[in-house]
């Protein structure tokens, strides 16, 4: 198995600002050990919003881009017209390095996470995104209160945020108030290298 100095520590740091400085710290090897330990989830979330997706060229927001892998995986099934923000300044270094990829890059900021009109976004991704420490379960209700009628949500929970039940308690929040419907979600490969697996979710705003 691979060297994995990061992935050793990126599921035990606790606050928003340790997730910044770390992620901050692993941009510059972040692609090669993600990769190298068989990074599944960012193709599974593009195949999930592809198949529910009637215009591939309408917004999509990737919600914690990092150095841009999730938006491969989507360009790569036809999306077109992709945005993404990171709280990591040199994650988004990154992510503007792969040239055409991104319409808009923009550095996220906690005390106003989503700075944007409803619906400026058809679509929102989070891929890899939403854990503690990363991100908690109320953001899952802060994105669907964006999302344009009709609009998708895209996103991941892997096998230690499943252990927080409070996250698929928001989903179910989200569900039973009638806010969105819950239209696919199948657990599978996140990285394999490391045995982890991870849920995708897609959600659709009524």
């Amino acid at each position: 198995m691979s060297e994995k100095p990061f992935l050793d520590n990126a599921y035990s740091v606790e606050t928003v600002a340790e997730t910044k400085a770390f992620y901050n710290d692993w941009a510059a090897t972040y692609d090669a050990e993600v990769t190298a330990n068989g990074y599944a989830t960012p193709r599974r979330c593009a195949r999930a919003l592809a198949k529910f997706c009637t215009d591939k060229s309408a917004a999509l927001l990737d919600v914690g881009c990092g150095t841009g892998i999730s938006a491969m995986a989507f360009s790569g099934a036809k999306f077109s017209n992709i945005s993404g923000c990171d709280l990591s300044s040199e994650m988004l270094a990154k992510a503007g390095e792969r040239a055409g990829l991104y319409q808009d890059l923009w550095q996220a900021d906690l005390n106003d996470p989503f700075p944007f009109e409803t619906g400026t976004y058809t679509n929102i991704a989070a891929v890899g995104v939403l854990a503690t420490g990363h991100a908690p379960a109320d953001t899952i209700l802060q994105i669907t209160a964006k999302l344009p009628v009709g609009g998708l949500f895209v996103f991941s929970l892997n096998d230690h945020t499943l252990q927080d039940s409070s996250y698929e308690g928001r989903i179910a929040d989200s569900v039973d108030s009638g806010e969105c419907e819950l239209i696919f979600k199948d657990y599978g490969a996140h990285l394999p290298g490391i045995e982890l697996k991870s849920t995708v979710y897609v959600l659709r705003k009524r």
